[in-house]
């Protein structure tokens, strides 16, 4: 299957695992996503597990004090950050419904993540 002209298809995945209070690793995500657009890369953001969660509105900050991830992901758009995509998987496992989300990504099936993991040239997990 070739993607090549396929302009939904960025240069860069990044797959935001983690949930947004309790580790950094969703936070380093979207901050890699931003630094690689800043360096005029297509980036597509891929919510899944836990990290569809960061796209809920209304969260606080964390037990931690980490703050929450609504102020970064309303700077996707202004680095043309437009590919959002969510695992359809984990919003039954929350019991989210897509409408409930912030920046209205697509669901994904488990076929059509794999699809977009191929298509990538480059995929980061965090």
């Amino acid at each position: 299957m070739s993607h090549d002209n396929d302009a939904s298809v960025g240069e860069l995945l990044v797959i935001l695992r983690h949930g947004p209070h309790g580790s950094s690793w969703l936070r380093e995500g979207l901050d890699v996503a931003l630094v690689a657009a800043a360096f005029g890369r297509r980036v597509s953001l891929l919510f899944m597990g836990e990290g569809v969660l960061a796209l809920l509105a209304g969260q606080g900050s964390g037990a931690l004090g980490q703050k929450g991830t609504a102020p970064t992901l309303e700077m996707l758009e202004m680095y043309d950050i437009e590919t959002l995509w969510v695992e359809a998987e984990a919003l039954t496992r929350f019991g989210l419904d897509e409408h409930e989300l912030m920046l209205a990504p697509q669901a994904l099936t488990a076929e059509a993540i794999a699809d977009a993991v191929e298509t990538h040239p480059r995929v980061l997990t965090f």
